[in-house]
């Protein structure tokens, strides 16, 4: 199963489930999945979706789940990866109204520079090929192991020292 998950806050992402569902039209994607959709207008045709779920609930998913697909939020790429479960990241834009600025460019940079997340191309035309790397266990990816509880934050800094 594939999980999709965009936040609570109050910011769209429409194109992604668009995106989502063409690659379900086009046959890259059949695997059963569900979406937390936020405040997305756009509503998928071909997975399951809620707007909202809890913490609970979002727990459970990450569970059943083999792929999470995730915004650049850190939280939610954390709890993926504390869970073992394989991530694509997905960038929100400012230009879309999609996020206030573009901080998820330096997030999901930092997370795939690396290698413990597959960061799709900020306008997602990459997407069904990373989900066609991971299916053919060519993505390149990198268990993550979380043994120092700043690991994260010194990873995300060193990233933005380095690049930016």
């Amino acid at each position: 199963m594939i999980f999709v998950t965009v936040g609570s806050r109050n910011y769209p992402f429409s194109r992604l489930f668009k995106k989502l569902d063409a690659l379900y039209e086009d046959g890259t994607l059949s695997e059963p999945m569900f979406a937390q959709i936020g405040t997305s207008i756009y509503k998928p045709k071909n997975y399951k979706y809620k707007e909202f779920i809890s913490p609970d609930e979002f727990s459970e998913k990450i569970k059943m789940t083999d792929i999470v697909v995730t915004h650049g939020a850190s939280g939610s790429i954390m709890k993926a990866l504390n869970a073992g479960k394989k991530v694509i990241a997905v960038t929100r834009l400012e230009k879309y109204g999609e996020h206030i600025n573009d901080h998820q460019i330096q997030n999901n940079e930092a997370f795939s520079s690396n290698k413990y997340v597959l960061m799709a191309d900020l306008e997602l035309d990459d997407l069904g090929e990373c989900f066609k790397k991971i299916y053919n266990g060519t993505d390149g990816l990198v268990p993550w192991e979380n043994k120092d509880p700043l690991a994260i934050v010194k990873i995300i800094d060193k990233f933005i020292q380095e690049n930016w």
